[in-house]
């Protein structure tokens, strides 16, 4: 994505685990965005189509995605916004390089289902949560980055179901 727009502010919609479920309150809470990123575990080819009806999608597959459709999606992908280095893998546990060393400030994973936002060494790990099929009392949710030139905040959105 190194040919995004230059600009102050950008905002992005992330969702992982959507295993196939569009949920409209996903669709609602994603309106309005730069760029959507999915995390692995789309599920089937619709849920791109609806998420390409809101804006420009970056996705990679997860461990679920065998299907033929998803043959060219990539296991990983590094998402340069500006300034911003966004790395995008689905089971952060599968994490193969140094985001400090590649200087990259954002880590974008899926796969646990479970939403989270921790800083580490510098580098902001973001988990958006599923948006797909509730897993055990876990929230149904996404995330939304705000990429301004010199910050980087995450916000995890909690979907009313």
């Amino acid at each position: 994505m190194g040919s995004a727009k230059k600009q102050e502010r950008q905002l992005i919609g992330v969702i992982s685990d959507t295993h196939g479920l569009v949920r409209p309150q996903a669709l609602q809470a994603l309106r309005g965005v730069d760029l959507i990123i999915h995390a692995g575990d789309i599920g089937a080819p619709e849920v791109m189509d609806a998420l390409r009806l809101i804006g420009p999608v970056v996705a990679i597959k997860g461990n679920n995605d065998n299907e033929a459709w998803a043959t060219s999606l990539p296991d990983t992908k590094l998402v340069q916004l500006n300034a911003a280095k966004l790395y995008v893998i689905h089971n952060v546990r599968e994490l193969d390089l140094d985001p400090v060393a590649r200087g990259i400030q954002v880590v974008i994973s899926g796969h646990s289902h479970k939403p989270s936002v921790v800083k580490r060494d510098g580098v902001l790990y973001l988990n958006p949560g599923s948006a797909g099929p509730r897993r055990f009392k876990l929230p149904v949710a996404v995330a939304k980055l705000t990429v301004r030139l010199k910050t980087i905040e995450a916000k995890i959105i909690e979907l009313v179901l």
